[in-house]
């Protein structure tokens, strides 16, 4: 199949699309395909995801099942655990897991098993598109030779192209086909015919002009978030000695028409993006003898931030009630990483729950979004743990303080202060003053 044909068949929804991966990234993705009338495969090693999709239901509590029914009775979309189905696809994109080791250096593991197995199947004419955010060259450098392996060439048999995914899972406005889609090929042939795949499900294409670029362009975006929120959160440390509100001044401050834009602080960073990304470059900097002192000052400052909400805590249970946090009854409001969402990965909240049984504390949570909590490489003692029921009245008989940890909207915060004697806030979640009030302590 000529280059031109396979242009073709992207632009006329003629082409087969596989999307290696149905997590947050590659099941809106699909989604997104199938809606835009191509055929499409998703390729999962999760039986339960298949499960679910096959009878027109979703694991993902931001992605209505009517789209994944929806989908299924056209014909268009399945999903299969059989990768040998991959040597038909025209397009395959990945859209697998990037995270860190224990020692905090990248974990490409899942890249590189996902493109051996592609190249079991591969076939002239097939476009291969890598998602997953990663540091520069990954795609050409680590993807690429596995390949080309077989004697087929990037550029003359087959075409390879970056393009950064950019959910923002629980984000109304901004959906897959809202959000510009940045693409970058390895070589011209490469970069127009990914742009034609998206053009024909996403409303606007960047292109740019390299994978490496491509690359960096997703690992700026959060890096750009990290530094940021860092920043905030250093703020919030400082503002609350001198008896400020943070929240208030950066309400304030947003207000400046040009030159500010707001980012609001928390008890630490979460989601699989802003906590791990930063640290890709910084692992990548290294081989070119770079020390990225400022991206790894945000990371220190953002990791911080856990320690210093129980320290908030602890003081506040000192002195405003008397009491050591040691046997203390704690309610942590929220697992998810942020409002509104049932994902958890990297969630400060887990640390959080740790670092008060450490200290002796009793923990429960609350969070309507995540009933159990699921298996995490790093709290795996946290897994099986239920969402205890909403009951602010029953609350002032079996806990003595609140942590609000995430912000979730349908949650009365009100009641939840009316029934403790103590609540420490670390989302503004009751638009307390500076340094709280009464029952109220911002941290």
């Amino acid at each position: 199949m000529t280059v031109e044909e396979l242009r073709k068949r992207f632009e006329n929804r003629e082409a087969r699309i596989g999307v290696i991966g149905l997590g947050y990234v590659g099941l809106p993705l699909a989604l997104a395909f199938v809606e835009a009338g191509f055929d499409t495969t998703g390729f999962d090693i999760d039986p339960t995801k298949r499960e679910y999709l096959a009878a027109g239901r979703c694991y993902l509590r931001h992605i209505p099942a009517a789209r994944v029914a929806a989908a299924v009775a056209r014909g268009r979309f399945r999903a299969t655990e059989d990768f040998s189905g991959l040597g038909a696809m025209d397009a395959i994109v990945v859209c697998v897991p990037t995270p860190l080791t224990r020692q905090r250096e990248p974990d490409i593991s899942f890249i590189v098993s996902t493109t051996e197995t592609i190249a079991k199947t591969l076939r002239p004419g097939q476009l291969i598109v890598l998602e997953s955010t990663t540091y520069p060259g990954t795609t050409s450098g680590d993807m690429r030779p596995i390949l080309e392996r077989g004697g087929l060439k990037s550029g003359r048999d087959f075409f390879l192209a970056f393009s950064p995914e950019r959910e923002d899972p629980g984000n109304a406005v901004h959906t897959t086909t809202t959000i510009p889609k940045v693409v970058g090929g390895d070589g011209p042939d490469a970069l127009a015919l990914a742009s034609a795949l998206y053009s024909g499900a996403v409303d606007r294409v960047v292109p740019v002009s390299s994978m490496e670029t491509a690359e960096a362009v997703k690992l700026t975006e959060n890096i750009f978030r990290s530094v940021n929120i860092a920043l905030v959160n250093e703020l919030k440390v400082v503002f609350a000695r001198m008896g400020i509100d943070v929240w208030e001044v950066i309400d304030a401050a947003k207000t400046k028409p040009f030159g500010f834009m707001p980012f609001y602080p928390g008890p630490g960073l979460g989601g699989h993006c802003i906590p791990i990304d930063p640290f890709y470059l910084t692992w990548k900097a290294r081989e070119f003898d770079i020390a990225t002192r400022f991206i790894e000052l945000a990371g220190e400052i953002n990791t911080s931030m856990p320690y210093y909400v129980i320290d908030v805590l602890v003081r506040a249970l000192s002195d405003r009630l008397g009491q050591s946090i040691k046997g203390a009854r704690i309610l942590l409001l929220g697992i998810a990483y942020k409002k509104n969402v049932d994902d958890m990965r990297e969630s400060p909240a887990l640390k959080l729950i740790e670092l008060l049984e450490e200290r002796g504390a009793q923990v429960a949570y609350h969070d309507p979004f995540i009933p159990v909590i699921g298996p995490t490489r790093e709290h795996a003692s946290l897994a099986g743990r239920e969402s205890v029921a909403w009951e602010p009245a029953g609350f002032a008989l079996a806990f003595d303080a609140a942590l609000i940890c995430t912000d979730h909207d349908g949650i009365d915060y009100a009641a939840l202060a009316e029934a403790l004697p103590l609540v420490v806030d670390t989302r503004n979640a009751l638009r307390a003053g500076p340094n709280g009030h009464g029952k109220i302590v911002k941290a």
